[in-house]
């Protein structure tokens, strides 16, 4: 995999050019930001009327208007709302709106490789994908290493897209880290298996378990807590600095003992070829056909699940730790 970084982005690029950010949320914010603080000063934020981040957007210091208008001048844009709701964004604001010769960016590749969008064939069509939520992109920056990411390109209609992308991405911070060549493809398809089989969906539901099994066992809500669930970022912590074999160099012996007494009974070959399966879904698009359903049913299934994910009885624990933690009373 071929690795760039800042010295090889000229910054210059995406200076000079007027950005247009559609979507102030997650990616949004911190995009707008880190650009701004690596001498981008022609910025606009694209919003739908009515939109409930106008007032962060002029609190943060930028001009907010209507997507069409914000598109119609741009010589980039960003397209970082909601994946699901970039079909809809096209085909309203976009598809007419953008000039020729000026370049169409995301931040995951799910609406063009999974064919939601058809960009025009007169303007370049790049990716520029953080690995890690807006919040980290942006504190990252500020303090200093900047965050990894993947960029591709799926249209050069000018001839410039790779340089736009590698500016952007030395804008955001990125190039002080590590600015890797992928494809929209690749990108969008073990990201979106990652979410399902990994890191936000088996995890936290393994974390869940353990939390429930020694409760029902008779131990502490708080112990299992700290046992079953705080000590995963000291797991993680570990892995990202030092890589799984060598994690274990930190640890007792004891500890060590009982990964290898552990090892292939909760991951199984069962587990294995569920996570087969989520990779399969993911690449014949029924995630994404079951995404889209979802967008346009109003959300039932993730306002279904946010309500009782914030019931369990891990919450209240939780919420009580991080108050004594912090030195304040828990309620």
């Amino acid at each position: 995999m071929k690795v760039f970084r800042d010295a090889d982005a000229d910054l210059a690029l995406i200076q000079t050019r007027r950005v247009a950010i559609i979507g102030y949320g997650n990616q949004g914010r911190a995009h707008a930001l880190n650009l701004r603080d690596s001498g981008v000063t022609d910025i606009v934020i694209g919003m739908r009327p009515g939109s409930d981040r106008t007032g962060q957007i002029r609190e943060d210091g930028f001009e907010v208007v209507a997507i069409g208008e914000a598109v119609r001048t741009a010589d980039i844009v960003m397209l970082l709302a909601p994946d699901e709701s970039h079909a809809a964004i096209w085909t309203e604001h976009l598809r007419t709106s953008i000039k020729p010769g000026a370049a169409l960016g995301f931040a995951h590749g799910l609406a063009v490789h999974f064919g939601l969008i058809e960009p025009r064939a007169d303007i370049d069509v790049f990716l520029v994908a953080p690995k890690g939520p807006g919040r980290t992109l942006r504190s990252e920056y500020v303090a200093g290493p900047g965050m990894p990411a993947l960029f591709a390109v799926a249209r050069d209609a000018t001839g410039a897209a790779q340089a736009i992308a590698l500016s952007y991405a030395a804008a955001l911070g990125c190039g002080r880290a590590a600015i890797l060549a992928s494809s929209f493809q690749e990108e969008t398809e073990a990201d979106l298996f990652n979410e399902q089989a990994v890191v936000w969906g088996a995890v936290p539901d393994l974390l869940e378990a353990g939390f429930e099994t020694l409760v029902e066992g008779g131990f502490s809500p708080e112990i299992a807590y700290f046992e079953c669930i705080t000590e995963l970022k000291l797991l993680a912590d570990l892995i990202h600095d030092r890589g799984i074999a060598a994690m274990r160099e930190a640890i007792s012996n004891t500890a060590e003992f009982g990964a290898v007494t552990g090892h292939g009974r909760i991951v199984t070959e069962e587990t294995r070829a569920e996570m087969r399966k989520i990779l399969a879904e993911v690449r014949d698009g029924s995630f994404v056909r079951a995404l889209t359903d979802e967008a346009v049913a109003g959300y039932p299934r993730l306002r279904s699940a946010r309500d009782a994910a914030t019931a369990r009885g891990h919450e209240k624990v939780g919420r009580d730790i991080r108050s004594l933690a912090a030195g304040e009373t828990p309620e």
